[in-house]
């Protein structure tokens, strides 16, 4: 048999109406005890009695109520006959009174019965008292009360059973709380996972009508994004690779030119459009998305991207451990490292880069020696295609996707990015992965 699926508003309904049966039950139980295993004073019939002690006082003469009342005086009742100003020591409450009696007495309120001279509570003092009116100037006191049922044994029965029902009321109540936000924590945490570079990650549609209809509405969104973000990419490719082939014939007539000033012009004006469609189709291909993370030394590669600048005649030199290994993507981060590297000897003439480890992350810093970058556009040049002509204007100068490169790779890293500033001058490009796996294998550098 299949249960049709339930609505958050049904399941809340649902939890009101569950705790009102507890209540219900619960005090349907401590009635019935309190009526049965522990029986109280009854009030009603206290005062009943107490009418009727009244009226026989009210027909006998002076001389014979103090007999009557002697024989009325048997057990524990202790009747007294008082003037009627008596009364003006009434109270309704007492200040030594037990707040359980007082509960009780506002859950189970007498039904019937005569109401006594001055209320169901009177208090003389600390005592409880009930009284009858015999004529106008003389009272009918009842000054000792039946014991009531509150005694040790029912109070620690009683408080017993009160706290069992408040925990019982508030363990179901979590949990029906837990169980109808669970599914909203579920969507939560896939959507804080979810990321577009790597498809579409389908939300489980499953739980109450609202949620699946939630669930189902964002993977209609993903689906969509996902569709609109390949079409612009498949776009941009193809742009990218139609200029190629003008880009091949106008290098081939720029080399046919007989003016070396003007061939060598053309030439670099082509270069220069072929490193800006190379930029481009690096940025587009997201190949450090999909590259799987693996257990690689982190220090010997960023010492063979120094070397390889190096090589090339700039001043980049390495300083840290020798060896650190840790759990990553090889060429996305060496791309990372390279692009940091590239700014980082456009715009400085020493590059130092650096590597430690503390807190289970490693931490990788590329410094210049540069003009640095203003901290009002530290935020904007890790946008794709911002570029801080102001401060670094360089006839070499890309789309401006270094940055914003090497930004997503440390997302994909599940890392942070910092630029900061270098004394006396310069920019620190601080790069902060988490090592993943198992502890790192770490030697110092000699």
């Amino acid at each position: 048999m299949v249960w049709p699926r339930s609505t958050i508003q049904g399941q809340i309904t649902a939890i009101i109406l569950v705790c009102l049966l507890i209540v219900i039950v619960a005090g349907s139980t401590l009635e019935r005890w309190v009526n049965s295993d522990y029986n109280g004073p009854d009030l009603e019939g206290i005062s009943d009695r107490l009418s009727a002690v009244t009226s026989v006082l009210s027909a006998a003469s002076p001389s014979e109520r103090d007999a009557i009342v002697a024989v009325a005086n048997r057990g524990s009742w202790r009747l007294s006959l008082q003037p009627i100003s008596y009364a003006e020591q009434f109270k309704a409450s007492s200040p030594d009174e037990a707040f359980l009696t007082l509960a009780v007495d506002w859950l189970f309120p007498p039904d019937n019965g005569t109401v006594p001279f001055g209320g169901w509570r009177t208090f003389v003092g600390t005592e409880r008292v009930m009284a009858a009116k015999v004529d106008a100037q003389t009272l009918l006191v009842l000054t000792r009360m039946p014991p009531s049922f509150l005694r040790g044994d029912a109070l620690s029965f009683g408080s017993n059973y009160l706290v069992a029902l408040v925990t019982l009321i508030i363990l179901f109540s979590v949990f029906a709380v837990w169980a109808i936000t669970r599914p909203l924590r579920r969507i939560a945490s896939a959507a804080m996972k979810a990321d577009i570079s790597l498809g579409p990650a389908p939300f489980e549609e499953r739980g109450s009508v609202e949620i699946v209809a939630l669930a189902r509405a964002l993977n209609g969104m993903q689906r969509r994004i996902s569709t609109m973000v390949e079409a612009r990419t498949r776009m941009l490719r193809g742009i990218s690779h139609d200029l190629r082939t003008p880009l091949t014939r106008l290098r081939l007539r720029a080399e046919r030119v007989k003016e070396d000033e003007v061939r060598e012009g053309l030439l670099a004006d082509v270069e220069r459009i072929d490193h800006l469609l190379k930029e481009s189709l690096d940025y587009l291909r997201d190949n450090h998305q999909r590259e799987e993370a693996q257990r690689a030394d982190l220090a010997s590669l960023l010492q063979t991207v120094c070397d390889e600048f190096a090589d090339m005649g700039h001043d980049v030199t390495y300083q840290g451990p020798s060896r650190l290994v840790a759990e990553f993507r090889p060429l996305a981060l060496t791309r990372a490292v390279t692009n940091l590297c590239e700014n980082a000897v456009k715009f400085g003439t020493k590059v130092e880069v650096t590597l430690s480890e503390g807190m289970g992350q490693a931490v990788v810093e590329v410094a210049d020696d540069g003009p640095g970058i203003p901290d009002q556009y530290r935020n904007r040049v890790l946008e794709p295609f911002f570029k801080l002509d102001a401060a670094r204007r360089d006839a070499d100068a890309g789309f401006g996707l270094g940055l914003s490169i090497v930004s997503e790779i440390v997302e994909a890293h599940h890392g942070a990015l910092e630029l900061l500033d270098r004394q006396p001058k310069g920019l620190i490009a601080r790069l902060t992965i988490p090592l993943g796996g198992s502890e790192s294998t770490r030697n110092p550098r000699p």
